[in-house]
């Protein structure tokens, strides 16, 4: 694939992951993308490199634009290895090109590289001047590491934005209007909520500080570059980070002899009776990044499982970890599920959505062994109240 041209002598110069599964436990099934961008002025920049293993790809790319060794900035938008894994190979090219980053990725690129590269800390409100250009930084510490920022052309109107509105999908098409807004949007939803959730605040700061912005371009450090839909991505962070739900209940379970799966089913009547719509996801046949893709928009998460050994089953205690790390927000909460000779489970679920700051509306639902019709009866009673509440709220 050749450089791509963003603007005039503006380049994606980066690579294209396609076999990439798994990010950081959070499942990759179209691959992902390391965006760098090359800017060509009377002095050369280089935003942001590649995974290592991708360093050669990024290379040749650039290779094709000038030679690497004119290059006299490298700048680190974030220290983290998927995008600063070529900087060794870049320096060794380039001797003479000074890294530009905050104090912050100063020291983490310095200890990860343990190198002592020529570096200019940059803070918001600092420029750097290419010649026709004028670089602007904005720090956006916990977007989603401290040492964090983004950086803006306003004589190109890109702002190259990081980790910030980026989505993980491997495609030949670089911009959002050649892949489609329904792709790339669900594709940035998911990586919102399995990677940016937690930092809900920053975000909405690091989104007032470059509000109002002129911009033709995002370019984000992953997937795709935003154009066509920028006002549309915009809106979608700012509703996002606002923990903005639709009339959506997730119901989240795993089951042993079927037994909680069955009262899984009757609380989802009980939901959609209501008119919220209701999502059943069996935690063994369901990839946990998929079902927090669907926790960023629901109001209400209900979660069931059978005891096991006084405590829940394995699948369950797995994707709770994941949910509490992401913290979630303004989420309503339930917990059901089966047992034999002696319970468990439903306690220790309701310790740890109470731990993710999920509020829990409605007592534990406990059943033991099969569900009889009672039994139904009540979980689709259940589904009723936790609906009932969503369209009140």
């Amino acid at each position: 694939m050749n450089p791509v041209k963003i603007k005039e002598n503006v380049y994606w110069v980066g690579a294209v992951d396609w076999n990439l599964r798994s990010f950081h436990g959070y499942r990759t099934p179209f691959g992902s993308t390391y965006n760098a961008y090359l800017i060509v002025d009377e002095k050369i920049a280089l935003v942001d490199t590649v995974k290592r293993s991708f360093a050669e790809e990024l290379l040749e790319r650039i290779g094709q634009v000038i030679e690497p060794a004119k290059i006299d900035y490298l700048i680190s938008n974030h220290a983290e290895m998927d995008h600063s894994g070529a900087l060794s190979r870049l320096q060794k090219l380039a001797p003479n090109a000074t890294i530009i980053a905050t104090e912050r990725g100063q020291k983490a690129l310095t200890r990860h590289y343990q190198s002592d590269w020529p570096f200019r800390t940059v803070k918001t409100g600092d420029t750097l001047d290419l010649g026709k250009r004028q670089l602007a930084f904005v720090e956006v510490p916990m977007v989603h590491w401290p040492e964090s920022m983004v950086t803006y052309s306003p004589h190109d109107r890109i702002l190259f934005s990081n980790d910030a509105f980026g989505q993980h999908i491997a495609t030949s098409r670089r911009f959002d209007d050649e892949v489609g807004w329904e792709i790339v949007h669900e594709q940035a939803a998911k990586y919102y909520a399995n990677i940016v959730m937690p930092f809900a605040n920053p975000v909405q700061k690091a989104l007032d500080a470059v509000g109002g912005l002129d911009l033709d371009v995002i370019a984000p450090s992953h997937g795709i570059l935003w154009r066509s839909h920028i006002d549309r991505i915009a809106a979608a962070y700012h509703s996002w980070a606002n923990a903005e739900a639709e009339l959506k209940a997730l119901v989240i379970y795993d089951t042993m002899w079927g037994s909680t799966e069955k009262m899984a089913k009757a609380i989802g009547e009980g939901i959609a009776d209501e008119g919220v719509e209701a999502r059943l996801f069996n935690l063994t046949l369901s990839d946990h990044s998929e079902i927090i893709r669907h926790v960023l928009d629901a109001k209400a998460i209900l979660v069931g499982s059978p005891t096991l050994n006084n405590g829940m089953f394995p699948t369950v205690a797995a994707f709770l970890t994941y949910l509490r790390g992401l913290k979630p927000r303004k989420k309503i909460g339930a917990v059901f599920g089966s047992h034999g000779w002696a319970g468990g489970a439903t306690k220790a679920i309701a310790r740890e959505l109470e731990g993710a700051h999920i509020e829990l509306v409605e007592p534990e639902l406990k059943v033991p062994f099969v569900p009889d019709g009672d039994d139904l009866r009540q979980c689709t009673a259940l589904g009723k109240t936790i609906a009932q509440k969503i369209n009140a709220s």
